[in-house]
């Protein structure tokens, strides 16, 4: 009897000891706007990160909660309150919709952004300037999109004729609506003429695409919006049946059917974020985090995109197949 009660006591004692390990075990919150195939590769980049640092759930030095609202706002705003009453050590967040969700729900949490453009783009900066004091992680200025815009100019050359690029934009997303702006400043000043349509959601793409396409432009430039990114692969079957090429701010987009880019490479943004998410873990402490800008950009091309458009690529853009 005596040796079934200790054993009873030594097997309370272990379920105790590995309780209070699982409880110290740090839950690390990621949260996926909708399904993409390009900024899957920046939560890639973001897990490499950690497990290069010593952290991952498969050797349980932490506890991952993983989410993707599947375009739904409401559903993500359900997400984000399911991370803060689960106590989520920090949020990562994807792209710039869910980054902005975050900081709206929680104060004091840290969270580490990726594929999104900076606070003050996101119109989450206050009237100094000055980002949300749990924001950290990883943004993009418009510099780039002067480089990536100026592509067309360089590689597509429409005989005796200004050129006219297509764009579609969501109007309620800021980083849209500035990037747009942004375009139609580039464009007076390379002498093209900007054609851009407004979608509210994925559903209206295939038909203001085939609208758009209706307007002779010579090529379709597909800015950082976040209804572009998901519903990519209907703009591209569009534009191919239309014999008009797509050209990017995005790199991730190339390996998706567009011709060329200029852009951030999205594994390295989310490789990025997640190294501060490590620091953070490590020091439990946000004092020397800040958030950044992405730092690598690289030309890029598709070599299927290119040949059917009989478009020549100089030799110092990386090919993707």
């Amino acid at each position: 009897m005596k040796n079934i009660v200790g054993l009873l006591v030594a097997a309370i004692l272990i379920m105790s000891c590995n309780s209070n390990k699982q409880s110290n075990i740090p839950t690390v919150a990621f949260a996926d706007a909708f399904e993409d195939n390009t900024i899957a590769q920046a939560k890639k980049g973001f897990f490499d990160a950690l497990k290069q640092k010593g952290f991952s759930d498969s050797a349980k030095t932490i506890k991952v909660l993983y989410r993707n609202a599947q375009g739904d706002i409401p559903a993500l705003n359900q997400i984000m309150k399911y991370f803060i009453s689960e106590k989520a050590t920090l949020i990562a967040t994807n792209p710039s919709i869910a980054t902005t969700t975050a900081v709206q729900q929680t104060k004091t949490i840290p969270v580490f952004m990726m594929v999104s453009p900076t606070p003050d783009r996101m119109k989450l900066t206050d009237n100094k300037g000055t980002a949300p004091a749990n924001l950290f992680g990883v943004g993009e200025t418009l510099d780039y999109i002067d480089t990536s815009f100026a592509l067309i100019k360089q590689l597509i050359h429409p005989k005796g004729a200004k050129l006219i690029v297509g764009m579609l934009y969501n109007q309620s997303e800021p980083q849209s609506v500035d990037a747009l702006a942004h375009i139609k400043q580039l464009a007076a000043q390379l002498d093209i003429e900007v054609n851009a349509m407004s979608v509210s959601n994925s559903a209206e793409v295939q038909l203001v695409a085939q609208s758009l396409l209706t307007k002779n432009i010579d090529a379709f430039f597909a800015n950082p919006d976040n209804t572009v990114f998901a519903s990519f692969e209907t703009i591209v079957k569009s534009c191919n049946n239309a014999k008009v090429p797509i050209i990017s701010s995005e790199a991730g987009l190339v390996a998706r059917g567009a011709v060329a880019a200029y852009g951030a490479n999205m594994y390295q943004w989310g490789f990025q974020a997640g190294e501060q998410a490590a620091i953070y873990l490590q020091t439990k402490s946000t004092k020397d985090i800040q958030w950044q800008k992405v730092s690598l950009h690289k030309h890029v091309y598709n070599v299927a995109a290119a040949k059917l458009f009989n478009i020549t690529i100089p030799s110092t853009y990386e090919a993707i197949p």
